[in-house]
């Protein structure tokens, strides 16, 4: 079954694999410890791209992904768990390592964003709506390579419904 979030673009591109469209995959980590987010590419070259209007930093912006070899090894199929990816980023900076740090001792979650972009468009926005948003489970780093496993959140255990009924925020509860 196609991918609905995919534009028509990128499914053509994967569907034919056009010569001289070149498909750019990139990942954005965020946390409130970072001071902006970190941006990768899977190229030699940096990217200069559009990011989505709703996105929640930078929207509408073209914004610089750096390049970096990096993989991502999808999830198994598997309906006993809730299925989860391993990233590898090779030949990491100091300041990359540095700000996972700070956000693995400042605690909460770590975003990974998925967004691919075709280089015919990259100005236009990526060719997925909405992108791909994993939080990190674990995270590693070496001198070499991070490695982190990301997945998505545990929904069986999220409160129903999502809101928390407080008097400040609804006042017409008190009789």
């Amino acid at each position: 079954m196609p991918d609905p979030s995919l534009s028509d673009a990128i499914r053509e591109a994967y569907a034919s694999a056009p010569t001289g469209t070149v498909i750019h995959h990139t990942l954005e980590f965020w946390h409130p410890a970072f001071t902006s987010p970190i941006r990768v590419v899977r190229d030699f070259e940096p990217l200069d791209a559009r990011i989505e209007a709703g996105a929640a930093r930078d929207a509408g912006q073209i914004v610089t992904f750096v390049p970096y070899a990096f993989d991502v090894v999808p999830p198994d199929q598997t309906s006993a768990a809730l299925p989860q990816c391993t990233i590898k980023i090779d030949n990491v900076s100091r300041e990359i390592v540095g700000a996972l740090g700070a956000a693995v001792r400042a605690g909460g979650p770590i975003e990974v964003i998925y967004r691919p972009y075709l280089s015919d468009t990259a100005d236009e926005g990526p060719d997925t709506d909405p992108p791909l948003i994993l939080t990190l489970i674990s995270v590693s780093a070496d001198a070499h390579r991070i490695r982190a496993v990301a997945g998505f959140p545990d929904l069986r255990n999220r409160l129903f419904p999502f809101l928390d009924y407080s008097l400040e925020r609804f006042p017409g509860l008190v009789a």
